[in-house]
């Protein structure tokens, strides 16, 4: 489906009921709003990871500006702001009030953005393997200077710069990089996630270049309302914990699970603690008469493929 929104065309999906019934009465269930990774990635690496939550909540996936099935349009107006005003114009667009809001990695960054400058709209919060800012970047660098090959650090130079010459080079960074994402990439298996991926070279491209090197969501984090979730990878490299720590810390009504056995990639890993984290965390908060989920440090969890 496809929605025209502001100066451009979104492509959605959705996953999931949002009545069911339940005796004599029919119950609304949460909406969530799934943001992708990348950016340059779509939200198909959600597919069919996340359908299990349908069980608790209605899934609404869309593929940023840009990016995946959505429409191109100029380069210089990928950036993250657009991102997030597009998220309120669809949301908009779909007559919902409160949303729950799911988002990793660059999602995640979008979905800070969001939430602190839409709090009244948001109801749950999740975000998984994200940073607050772009102090990750260096952090990155270095961390893979440490633990990767040569090939490996030499492909990411085009990351960093923003320089991807096209989509297939793009596939190859994610390929090459894939056993970092990943503590459990086997090699011998294909990775059709990737496979099959839209990606976009112009949205990675002026993300990498430009508003990622300089983005700071620190000073809003504290106007987040909503009860918020906060997962993160013990192993991740390129977005590191103690980000996940330092977002924790600076919204207010925030959990955070550190998942010891995981790096960037929670979904590949650890998929049903993943899922059983979201589903507790939005069924508890969603409903104020149940028993709180367990809220003490999980031992595994490891989320999707690449920067996202």
């Amino acid at each position: 489906m496809r929605a025209k929104l502001r100066d451009t065309e979104i492509y959605f999906d959705v996953d999931g009921s949002g009545l069911v019934a339940r005796g004599d009465r029919m119950v609304e269930k949460p909406v969530a709003f799934l943001l992708h990774g990348g950016p340059g990635a779509d939200h198909s690496s959600y597919k069919p990871s996340f359908f299990p939550l349908t069980s608790r909540m209605q899934l609404v996936y869309f593929d940023h500006r840009g990016q995946g099935r959505s429409a191109r349009g100029p380069r210089e107006t990928y950036q993250l702001d657009n991102n997030v005003e597009d998220m309120e114009a669809l949301r908009q667009h779909l007559g919902l009030d409160q949303i729950v809001v799911i988002g990793g990695s660059y999602g995640g960054m979008v979905a800070q953005a969001y939430a602190s400058r839409y709090p009244a709209r948001v109801s749950q919060l999740i975000l998984y393997a994200t940073v607050p800012d772009w102090r990750f970047l260096p952090q990155a660098q270095a961390a893979l200077r440490s633990r990767g090959t040569a090939e490996q650090i030499a492909i990411a130079e085009h990351l960093w710069a923003g320089t991807f010459r096209d989509t297939e080079h793009l596939r190859a960074y994610f390929r090459l990089l894939a056993p970092l994402y990943s503590r459990r990439y086997d090699p011998r298996q294909p990775d059709l996630g990737l496979q099959r991926a839209i990606l976009s070279v112009d949205a990675i491209n002026e993300a990498f270049s430009g508003f990622l090197r300089r983005f700071d969501l620190r000073p809003e984090l504290g106007r987040i309302t909503a009860p918020t979730l906060v997962l993160a990878g013990r192993h991740d490299w390129i977005c590191a914990p103690e980000f996940s720590v330092e977002i924790a810390q600076l919204i207010p009504n925030s959990d955070l699970r550190i998942f010891e056995q995981s790096g960037h990639s929670i979904r590949s890993d650890e998929l049903d603690a993943l899922l059983d984290a979201i589903a507790g965390f939005v069924v508890y908060n969603s409903d104020p008469n149940r028993s709180p989920p367990n809220r003490s440090p999980a031992t595994g969890l490891n989320d999707g493929h690449g920067a996202g």
